[in-house]
């Protein structure tokens, strides 16, 4: 990725979209174009309040309807453009499937280390972090993200110059928002992890 000088530069506020019944019964949750609950609903509603600081020069949001309508419900709807390389990673057969299920098959798998068949490794789903992470560092100003659990790790990850696999150091909750910024020249993770409304 290229150097930019961080005074000219913005902060990336990511924002997992709210809950979802998938979420809740900890289901991988790609491509499946799963709603938010009413408990999602509510959080992203709540978002109003956490990013009512922010002077956006730039919204994205991902193609699924739980990130579409968390950024709407957010306020951020009629500003927002779509970014396909924010959808989820593309966990193929691993799709609607528990962590349990799949070590009922492979003890000790993790998407981080072992991957999936049929869908994306996480140097694909790094390269697709690297083109947001360009496009909002040249942005002019702060960008809002609203995206997804594994995704938005992935982003945090390659921020700071990690491998994407380096984004399994983060946990990264429905409904709740990150900030990775400058301190100085080194991109560093700001806030991780707050619930909405703080």
């Amino acid at each position: 990725m290229a150097s930019y000088p961080p005074a000219e530069q913005g902060k990336l506020v990511l924002v997992r979209h709210g809950a979802t019944s998938w979420s809740e019964e900890g289901r991988h949750t790609g491509r499946t174009d799963v709603p938010l609950n009413a408990q999602g609903q509510e959080q992203a509603r709540r978002l109003v309040g956490s990013l009512s600081a922010y002077q956006f020069a730039l919204v994205l949001t991902s193609p699924l309807s739980r990130a579409v309508e968390t950024c709407a419900l957010a306020g951020f709807g009629d500003r927002a453009e779509i970014d396909p390389d924010l959808a989820e990673w593309d966990y193929g057969e691993a799709e609607g499937r528990t962590t349990a299920e799949l070590r009922a098959e492979r003890p000790g798998w993790t998407l981080w280390s072992d991957g999936v068949t049929g869908g994306e490794s996480a140097g694909e789903v790094g390269r697709r972090a690297d083109r947001v992470i360009e496009r909002a560092r040249a942005a002019g100003g702060d960008v809002l993200c609203v995206a997804h659990g594994h995704v938005g790790r992935v982003l945090a990850a390659r921020w700071v110059g990690l491998p994407a696999v380096g984004g399994r150091l983060l946990a990264f909750d429905a409904g709740c928002v990150s900030v990775v910024g400058w301190e100085r020249e080194v991109p560093v993770i700001e806030r991780w992890n707050e619930p909405p409304g703080r």
